[in-house]
């Protein structure tokens, strides 16, 4: 993307983010760059830098999202051992999202740094199915899993995604029901996910936490560390 002086300010890959179009990946970033931001990209989701993702909110833009990224080299993943707990099993991913969604909508409460308003039929259509379907990061990969409770299917609690996508293979979304699972799941759900990933073939999955959420302290504790810290906001 140029200035109106034809001079280029950054570059940057196009997504999806909760059915908007989305500017991630921000490279090249030169002076001006906020100013071509906020007049040509109206209506768009953009991760960016944090010094850049502050001067945005500056100019107007909307907070949606100040994340850590981590990433994490499966061959020194430190996964934690054990079996699911007594009344539930790990599953791959493969029930509808309309099963899934439950679990997925209820892990988000008020009080959750990744809470926000929305309409539980447009979050399930406009954000869980594209997700699932992969249209808006990539392919979901088979080293995903559910975690369910005994019985037949067996209600979903919790899951792991891991989808394919421009910047390489990574984990969109760790949840369970606070309710309906027990607390310490998320890790053993994690985990399987990594040696299920390692035995795939895959060398390194990445992720991104909200800033203030404990749930960093369980990724550090199984081999993320810190790469990159980003702020995504809405022109």
């Amino acid at each position: 993307m140029t200035d109106a002086e034809g001079v280029v300010v950054l570059s940057y890959r196009e997504g999806v983010h909760d059915g908007l179009p989305w500017a991630y990946a921000l490279e090249d970033i030169g002076p001006g760059a906020a100013a071509v931001i906020t007049s040509r990209l109206k209506g768009w989701a953009v991760s960016a830098p944090v010094e850049l993702g502050r001067e945005l909110v500056e100019r107007g833009a909307r907070l949606q999202r100040h994340a850590t990224v981590m990433r994490c080299d499966l061959p020194i993943a430190r996964p934690v051992e054990g079996a699911a707990p007594d009344g539930f099993r790990l599953v791959p991913c493969d029930r509808a999202p309309a099963d899934i969604f439950p679990a997925w909508f209820a892990a988000y409460p008020p009080g959750h740094p990744d809470h926000r308003p929305r309409d539980p039929g447009k979050a399930l259509e406009e954000e869980l199915v594209p997700l699932l379907n992969g249209e808006e990061i990539g392919p979901l990969l088979p080293c995903s899993v559910l975690a369910v409770r005994d019985g037949s299917p067996g209600e979903v609690v919790g899951g792991v995604f891991v989808n394919d996508s421009a910047r390489g293979p990574g984990i969109a979304d760790v949840f369970r029901h606070p309710e309906r699972s027990p607390r310490g799941l998320g890790a053993l759900m994690l985990s399987t996910a990594l040696v299920r990933a390692a035995a795939d073939g895959l060398t390194s999955l990445g992720l991104a936490v909200t800033e203030g959420n404990p749930a960093r302290r369980v990724y550090e504790r199984l081999g993320f560390r810190v790469v990159d810290v980003s702020m995504t906001v809405l022109i």
